[in-house]
């Protein structure tokens, strides 16, 4: 397995990760829990130690999953989560604010069974929320040792340079794929010249 290093984590990341939205089982239908941990474990056997979640993901399903299968083996993964939404009614909207990522966070250290957050990353930008404050308090989280490095996922360029000048960037994810290479017009090259790891969602386009 090829491995890279990413700004701030210690352990070289795979550079294939598995990512856990299925695993949640909200909108792509059941998933078996057991098998969703026997999946975990075979992709750490076979040298993948990247893996990708979200609290949104079955409303904390998936991260609970992911924190039962790491039992034991948190040292031998890099753990990547994320924050930004909210469901207070069962619909899904983005919330930046620092007020709730300060909530989100801790509820993702319980679910997923640790002190730390290897790579967390905000979902998608809040237009209603100041890229300052969003920043800011991710740059306090990293500071008081929640979390290790920072990520966005979802941004444009002009939003990354935006949020960057009030936290350091280690990541962005955006999607990419066959089917789906807008980003190699403008967050690529961005990313290569500021020297951020990219880390794509819907490398499968969905299962096309």
């Amino acid at each position: 397995m090829e491995t890279l290093q990413v700004e701030g984590i210690a352990t070289p990341v795979s550079r294939v990760g598995l990512g856990t939205s299925a695993i949640g089982g909200w909108m792509w239908g059941g998933m078996d829990d057991a098998q969703s941990v026997a999946t975990i474990h075979a992709a750490i056997d076979a040298g993948i130690n990247l893996i990708d979640t979200a609290p949104v993901y079955g409303f904390g399903h998936s991260e609970e999953v992911v924190g039962e299968a790491l039992q034991g083996l948190r040292d031998k993964a890099v753990i990547a989560t994320k924050a930004g939404l909210d469901w207070p009614d069962g619909s899904v909207r983005r919330n930046a604010a620092a007020m709730r990522i300060r909530t989100e966070i801790e509820q993702s250290l319980r679910r997923l069974r640790t002190d730390r957050i290897d790579l967390y990353q905000i979902h998608w930008p809040d237009p209603l929320v100041p890229h300052e404050e969003t920043a800011t308090q991710l740059q306090r989280l990293q500071r008081d040792g929640k979390m290790l490095a920072i990520g966005v996922s979802n941004y444009s360029p002009s939003q990354m340079e935006s949020f960057s000048r009030n936290a350091p960037l280690a990541t962005v994810q955006p999607p990419y794929n066959l089917f789906e290479r807008s980003i190699e017009k403008d967050v690529l090259p961005y990313a290569r010249q500021h020297s951020l790891t990219v880390s794509v969602h819907g490398a499968l386009c969905r299962g096309l």
